[in-house]
């Protein structure tokens, strides 16, 4: 029975349409409409009411620094905008010269760092004084126990060591080898930034070409223009 009552076509029903005489209103609203604008006027009422309870328990005494620091342009709350020159020449280069000592300081810690940790794994690196005496019935048995001496002594005797001791000891050298490239990498930041303090300096100044450099460097090289000083 329902398949019957499915089958006979029916007429399709339309929204109405804004009368002739109101067409100047624009579209007219439908139940939708009104729901998102009901919904709208809601969420801005319910935010209005929060401001107003927001500023009936404020503390008249409260101060934050945004209330001077900043100001209202067409109705919205922005910051001041900041002075392009807040730091003098002077008083950014002794920034810059703050940064280099604390560059400088890391430096010579992790030289320290190095220095202790290659004292301590030194033993390991030295070879024993072998005191034992070979005997060979000629020259070609000579040879070939000089040659096992020799292959003996430049590996690493872990024989007796434990796999502790032997972790430890490969972690060390790891530790070792990342502190040097550290280092390596601290000197050169510092070398770049010895240079651009010294490129802020006053005088005249040119980089010269690959030509005019005596000892070859990855490192730009600049000649200042000799000035007499009175």
């Amino acid at each position: 029975m329902s398949s019957l009552r499915n089958s006979i076509p029916r007429r399709a029903h339309k929204e109405r349409a804004q009368p002739e005489s109101r067409k100047k209103y624009g579209l007219l609203e439908k139940h939708k409409d009104h729901i998102l604008r009901a919904r709208a006027y809601q969420r801005k009422e319910d935010f209005i009411r929060n401001l107003k309870e927001k500023a009936l328990f404020k503390n008249p005494d409260e101060f934050y620094f945004k209330m001077i620091n900043s100001k209202t342009v067409d109705g919205i709350h922005r910051p001041k905008p900041e002075a392009n020159n807040k730091y003098t020449e002077e008083e950014r280069m002794l920034l810059k010269h703050k940064d280099m000592g604390y560059i400088f300081q890391a430096i010579q810690s992790e030289r320290k760092k190095v220095e202790r940790l290659s004292s301590t794994l030194h033993a390991v690196d030295d070879k024993r004084s072998n005191k034992h005496i070979y005997f060979a019935e000629d020259r070609e048995e000579a040879k070939e126990i000089r040659s096992r001496i020799g292959e003996s002594s430049s590996a690493p005797q872990f024989g007796n060591i434990p796999s502790r001791i032997k972790r430890k000891t490969a972690s060390s050298y790891k530790e070792l080898e990342s502190r040097k490239e550290r280092v390596k990498n601290l000197e050169k930041l510092y070398a770049d930034m010895a240079l651009q303090k010294e490129l802020k300096k006053p005088g005249r100044k040119r980089k010269l070409r690959e030509e005019e450099i005596l000892n070859s460097t990855s490192q730009p090289v600049y000649k200042w223009r000799a000035q007499r000083k009175r």
